[in-house]
């Protein structure tokens, strides 16, 4: 059996994305992303945005801009997705007619904001399937949903079940606005926004979500974009205390600090190519090293390690790039 037949007994293998998460909404923005990530390669996601972080009045031309920018040489990579406007709003027809019509060759993924229930997230798949389907693309598009409404937590585990969605976003700033005053302004950030309890329940829930899908939960935005030491610890807090594995940046001096945050350390790397290597020479039966038992459970996680450093950008070495080629 290959190895990750081996790993994974043939259960789907949970989902990686690189680790952070751009947004930019206006042109000038979008092509100073494309060209940060021709510079510092796939190692970070790109979303343009229709929605909140875009221009309100002019979202036909919004639309037409994105499609002609996705379909651009500057998309190098194809890893640029984008967040439509709301399901319910009359823009969401317009927006998926004409990027998925225009691009759906380009696009990594649709964002889907403010949905209610997952009902609605059907609903919009359904309209963007059949534009990607009209438009030649022949596997699934995959679709990213915002959790940020009552309606959608309530349905997190029903979203990410959906063979389709492959990452949750935690939406704090509209969660918060969504109790009209019952939760503080000061749980938009730190430190309310890792300590208050209905924020906590929320990101808790919608992470266990992810993971008991083998999903992608990315953490909120960090609203200060002149301390990246701020930005840092947020996403630090996010991956070790609450299980997140991507999160929003937007500002490009964010997505450094996003990056390094999450990706595993050297020590972490070099530990998991020890262990598998033994597990391969053991045909990936148990193996004892340093006093400690090892087996397919340990494995997994190992496995994840290289596989969130190889993502990263991380020099392997090379023991561990070859445990990566035979694994992937």
């Amino acid at each position: 059996m290959h190895p990750s037949e081996v790993l994974f007994q043939g259960k789907r293998q949970p989902l990686l994305l690189p680790a952070c998460d751009h947004y930019a909404g206006s042109e000038k923005l979008m092509a100073k992303s494309m060209a940060l990530q021709q510079e510092l390669g796939p190692l970070f996601d790109i979303t343009f945005d229709c929605e909140d972080g875009a221009a309100a009045g002019a979202e036909p031309e919004h639309a037409q801009l994105v499609a002609r920018l996705l379909n651009d040489e500057g998309n190098r990579f194809n890893r640029i997705g984008v967040r439509v406007h709301e399901y319910g709003s009359p823009f969401f027809a317009g927006d998926v007619t004409v990027i998925v019509g225009a691009a759906a060759q380009r696009l990594a993924y649709i964002v889907l904001p403010k949905a209610d229930s997952v009902d609605d997230v059907a609903r919009a798949i359904e309209l963007i399937n059949k534009h990607a389907s009209k438009a030649g693309r022949d596997t699934p598009l995959p679709v990213h949903v915002l959790i940020e409404t009552h309606g959608a937590l309530r349905d997190a585990y029903a979203i990410a079940a959906l063979p389709q969605v492959e990452c949750l976003s935690f939406g704090i700033m509209d969660f918060v606005s969504a109790h009209y005053g019952a939760i503080p302004g000061s749980a938009m950030r730190t430190p309310g926004q890792f300590t208050h309890p209905l924020i906590v329940r929320a990101k808790l829930e919608m992470v266990a979500a992810c993971h008991a899908h083998g999903k992608i939960p990315s953490h909120n935005v960090t609203t200060e974009i002149k301390d990246t030491a701020v930005v840092a610890n947020d996403a630090q807090r996010a991956a070790a205390e609450f299980g997140f594995t991507r999160m929003w940046s937007i500002h490009p001096d964010q997505i450094k600090p996003i990056i390094k945050a999450f990706t595993p350390r050297l020590s972490e790397v070099n530990e998991a190519t020890l262990i598998l290597t033994e597990a391969k020479a053991a045909a990936w039966g148990p193996i004892a090293q340093n006093g400690r038992l090892h087996d397919r459970a340990s494995y997994r996680y190992y496995w994840t390690v290289l596989q969130r450093a190889k993502l990263a950008g991380l020099a392997l070495p090379e023991a561990a790039i070859a445990i990566v080629n035979i694994v992937t």
